[in-house]
């Protein structure tokens, strides 16, 4: 599933069919066909929406692996039309290009490479949906993907589809949805949806509570969460379709998350199941927001292995922290969820704009969608976590003065961030004068309360029959 269909560690039969270690792929297919109740002549529909680095990855993933059962299957990718691809980025494009033996050969034998030397020399502009078609994601243009089939009319993307693969930002995931909607009012079957967004949105009135990517597409569509799942795990999505050995966990209700898992897990990629959606997918916020922070301090410490740690010490007890807040249970910051969070502290795209930022080669001037990185989610998601922490109805007792606060006043690293990117009052050194307040709690301190349940407030996800539908279609 990772990488090219030639390079993946399977065997090919004499009879056309692949063996993986988890059984012929074509027989996963055909259980997951049965599951959605697919006749002989009907493919099962797998459309992505979103063409960012994860979401194009990961239709590719299925593309390599399924992609040759076409009688069976069908997989395809939705993005918006006209985004064009600059001159710098075209002449990069035809460097990669060139560099790789296989991708040169696979132009030319589609007849698709005299627009790239055009396209370099400036004789032609050239679009990110033209790209994507040969392979080539505009987040993620040092790692050509296969060929995919690319659809620019969203209606016609999804009106039809069986499986659909959330890809956007959380910050476009309501409307884009909102207008999918439209598309499914005549539909019959429900479709399942897999969400890999990891950003998070929040909402103060009429009461305070946060929105998850899964709540938003629920809210959008009218279908049920049972049929809306997440994805994650410790993804770069680039190392990962160059296979380089990853997990993940798909999480949501038992019908589909099993099959699913199953579905999807390849050699280079073993996706578990999992019943807790709440933290994973705040998790997979907050990560986001921490990431900046990590990437500050590493810019501003020239890479110490020690602020280093300590910021890692003191930003998983706020995490842990905050999504006791928001279950009662959470899953524990540990296995793939610790790892994901690691890997994005480490090398994600939020990491490495707080470190372009420490180091003054971006400035927040040039908003959060950057050149050749996409959107950074966890600009948006300090904001969101700071407006619902920030209310004074979810006032909880300090532990030095048992005067009521709000959460936030708990999450110092929380609040340099907002100061820093939202309000701009403070520069990036103010997450390292959080670190090192001297009056600062050992973070142990914040997990123990936490996990006391005295802080666990339902309403913050909105657990409202209002808020959460039924499926209004079948």
């Amino acid at each position: 599933m990772v990488g090219n269909s030639e390079g993946v560690s399977q065997v090919r039969h004499s009879n056309g069919s692949i063996l993986t270690p988890n059984g012929s792929v074509e027989e996963k297919l055909d259980e997951l066909r049965r599951l959605m109740g697919k006749g002989e002549d009907d493919p099962l529909r797998i459309v992505g929406v979103g063409a960012g680095a994860w979401g194009s990855v990961f239709v590719a993933m299925l593309q390599d692996c399924y992609g040759h059962l076409r009688d069976k299957v069908q997989i395809r990718i939705w993005r918006r039309a006209g985004r064009a691809v600059d001159k710098a980025t075209a002449e990069h494009l035809f460097e990669v290009i060139n560099s790789r033996e296989d991708v040169l050969r696979r132009l030319i034998r589609r007849c698709a490479y005299l627009k790239y030397v055009e396209a370099r020399l400036g004789d032609r502009t050239l679009y990110a949906d033209e790209i994507l078609k040969d392979g080539f994601c505009l987040n993620m243009i040092d790692t050509p993907l296969c060929p995919l089939k690319v659809v620019t009319n969203l209606q016609e993307a999804v009106w039809d589809a069986d499986i659909v693969v959330n890809g956007l930002p959380s910050t476009e995931t309501y409307d884009v949805f909102n207008e999918i909607s439209r598309y499914w009012k005549e539909r019959i079957t429900v479709p399942v949806i897999i969400s890999l967004s990891k950003g998070i949105e929040a909402e103060v009135k009429p009461e305070p509570r946060v929105i998850t990517p899964t709540q938003m597409i629920n809210r959008a569509t009218g279908i049920s969460l049972e049929n809306i799942l997440y994805l994650g795990g410790p993804n770069i999505a680039s190392e990962i379709y160059n296979k380089e050995y990853a997990n993940a966990r798909i999480c949501g209700a038992e019908k589909w998350r099993k099959r699913l898992a199953k579905f999807l897990r390849q050699p280079n990629f073993i996706v578990w199941d999992n019943g807790d959606l709440v933290t994973h997918e705040v998790m997979g916020g907050l990560k986001n927001v921490y990431a900046i922070g990590a990437g500050i301090v590493a810019g501003l410490t020239n890479e110490s292995a020690t602020s280093k740690s300590v910021y890692f010490a003191h930003c998983t007890s706020e995490m842990i922290f905050i999504t006791h807040l928001l279950a009662e249970e959470p899953e524990k910051l540990a296995g793939p969820l610790l790892a994901d969070t690691y890997v994005t502290l480490l090398k994600g795209r939020n990491a490495w704009y707080g470190q372009k930022l420490a180091k003054g080669e971006l400035s927040l001037e040039m908003g959060d969608s950057i050149k050749g990185k996409g959107m950074i989610q966890g600009v948006s998601a300090v904001k969101a976590f700071y407006d619902l922490l920030s209310q004074s109805s979810l006032s909880i007792k300090h532990p030095d003065d048992n005067n009521p606060v709000a959460p936030v006043e708990l999450c110092p690293i929380l609040k340099a961030l907002y100061k820093m990117l939202i309000t701009r009052d403070s520069p990036p050194q103010c997450v390292l004068e959080a670190l090192r307040d001297e009056t600062m709690n050992d973070p142990r301190d914040r997990i123990e309360m936490a996990q006391t349940h005295a802080f666990y407030r339902p309403s913050l996800l909105g657990q409202h029959p209002s808020l959460l539908h039924e499926s209004t279609l079948g």
